[in-house]
């Protein structure tokens, strides 16, 4: 069985989408050896138009001895002109054998520079599995190099018979792996949930984490304002790794313990270099660490702990090279001066934050000095989801959606009292089930604080046990949940993370006003592929009054 690159794309299967793409995905992962690696653009988290993996091929297929196939799709009808055949665009045609040499070539040239002295072979093949080549003399390639509708079932075939036996070049193979690797630029989808079976990978050839890395000045003190999905968090792992790979102290620090928990999940650990902590936490283990406890037991307790960390001395082996704030919007303006006071000479700071996830009505943090980068395009939610939020909180900034799907939004479920509630998000679980989710795709997400919701009286819903943070830690520091199939979580605790399906449930108020307005855009931008609203009657009403 071939590896695939990236993983995730099962997924895309929930949704319907690129059926023909995904057709040929499980063709060559069980038709080809497991020496050969397979890299591919399919996969719901593409930023740029079409499916490509590089330029116009949809498909690349790296041996062990460093040989290199590309495999172009042209799903539907094509003409079969005097040039060649032709692949009609939303009206503008394109010649299939002159894409395939521009390509070809283009991916020649960059593979010499970054592989220089490297003897390479680089094949192709046409893979048109709806058409029926009629005329070898008017399509414009060599029959060998073509796999039609007639010929569909020899993909494999041809695949293998390009990839002769010889002796491997692992060293070769490896770059080129590498290479694609890069051009498709994988990283960790940090907002995915932690503990899936199968981690997702995103492709992000163009956002935040690529742009905001690339600029310099100095002193380097950037504060991003971005959009939920813009790629934030991504930035911050993107920046962390950078780190850890340079050998730079690095210092991450979120409001949420939740985020933090993921974050320690997905980062590069402590032994390269990096803490991650969520703010109260930083506090705590540096007090700690000069021989002081905080009485948790005392209301006050947060605030003197806050206080007695901005008194602290700051040893010089505490600094730190990069400094990371998530989250910003819901920091106190108390808490940047002792954050900032660890910075190393030279060190660089990032400040992210959206004031649109402001839940706690925090005044904004005054940061002089710092350079400002916006980013109002939102990678991760479907475009269903966007224009249903565009319709109903009307964003002071409109949203720019970048998912690669147009669907997302199922029409809300209602409820009057407590059993009517447990009923409508029994049946929005069954629909997200009915639709292909796995449990562990899905978060029922509630819009009620922890003490407020109906939903914590229950342990299950329908046949599904709930699994839930018990707000106990074990001796490792890590979160103690309570056993289960069906994650819930607050929409307070769940900021800075995602999953595919949401849930979004208890979502009721008679009166609308801005903290209800940022709780609902949060929320419904945890999803990145479906989303379920479970509404009360008054909430459904002033939902549909906005509209």
């Amino acid at each position: 069985m071939a590896k695939l690159i990236p993983a995730g794309w099962r997924e895309l299967r929930v949704l319907g989408r690129v059926d023909r793409e995904l057709e040929t995905l499980e063709v060559l992962e069980t038709g080809l050896p497991e020496t050969l690696t397979v890299f591919h653009g399919v996969h719901w988290t593409r930023i740029e138009r079409g499916f490509s993996v590089i330029g116009e091929i949809d498909f690349v297929i790296v041996g062990p001895a460093g040989r290199v196939l590309l495999i172009e799709q042209k799903s539907g009808f094509l003409r079969e002109s005097a040039d060649g055949l032709v692949k009609a665009y939303e009206g503008r045609d394109k010649n299939v054998p002159a894409q395939l040499k521009r390509t070809l070539d283009a991916l020649t040239l960059r593979l010499a520079a970054v592989l220089p002295g490297e003897s390479l072979t680089l094949d192709y093949l046409l893979y048109c599995p709806d058409y029926h080549v009629k005329s070898p003399a008017t399509a414009g390639l060599p029959p060998e190099r073509i796999v039609d509708a007639a010929r569909k079932s020899l993909l494999c075939r041809r695949v293998i018979e390009a990839f002769p036996p010889e002796p491997a070049r692992d060293v070769l193979a490896h770059r080129l792996r590498r290479f694609f690797n890069d051009e498709l630029q994988l990283v960790p989808d940090v907002s995915a949930l932690v503990g899936r079976a199968e981690q997702l990978v995103t492709r992000v050839s163009q956002g935040l984490a690529t742009w905001a890395r690339r600029l310099a000045f100095t002193p380097f003190r950037l504060r991003v304002i971005g959009t939920a999905g813009s790629g934030k968090t991504q930035l911050a792992l993107a920046v962390l790794a950078d780190a850890a790979a340079a050998g730079r102290r690095a210092l991450y620090v979120c409001y949420n313990r939740p985020l933090a928990d993921h974050m320690a999940q997905v980062a590069p650990r402590e032994t390269d270099g990096i803490e991650i902590a969520a703010y109260h936490q930083l506090c705590d283990r540096r007090l700690r660490a000069h021989g002081e406890r905080t009485d948790f037991s005392q209301p006050d307790a947060f605030e003197k702990m806050t206080e007695r960390f901005a008194a602290l001395p700051v040893e010089p082996a505490e600094q730190v090279d990069e400094l990371v704030i998530d989250e910003g919007q819901d920091f106190h303006q108390a808490w940047v001066a002792p954050l900032m006071a660890r910075l190393a000479p030279g060190a660089r700071m990032w400040w992210l934050e959206d004031p649109m996830q402001n839940l706690y009505a925090r005044p904004t943090v005054d940061l002089p000095g710092f350079t400002v980068m916006r980013a109002q395009t939102n990678y991760r939610s479907p475009r269903d989801v966007i224009a249903y939020i565009e319709r109903t909180l009307r964003p002071a900034l409109p949203l720019e959606p970048a998912s690669p799907f147009a669907g997302g939004v199922e029409d809300p479920l209602t409820y009057v009292d407590a059993p009517s509630l447990l009923e409508a998000t029994k049946r929005a679980v069954t629909l997200a089930l009915g639709a292909g989710f796995r449990r562990e795709d899905i978060v029922i997400l509630t819009f009620a604080g922890r003490e407020k919701s109906l939903l914590r009286a229950f342990d299950q819903i329908g046949p599904h046990r709930l699994r839930a943070a018990t707000g106990r830690y074990d001796m490792f520091g890590a979160p103690e949940m309570t056993p289960g199939d069906l994650l819930v979580e607050t929409v307070y605790r769940f900021k800075g993370q995602s999953a595919p399906c949401v849930i979004f449930t208890e979502v009721d108020f008679a009166v609308w006003d801005e903290v209800v307005e940022r709780k609902l855009f949060v929320g419904m931008t945890r999803a990145a592929m479906r989303l379920f609203l479970v509404l009360s009657e008054p909430a459904a009403r002033c939902l549909l009054a906005r509209m």
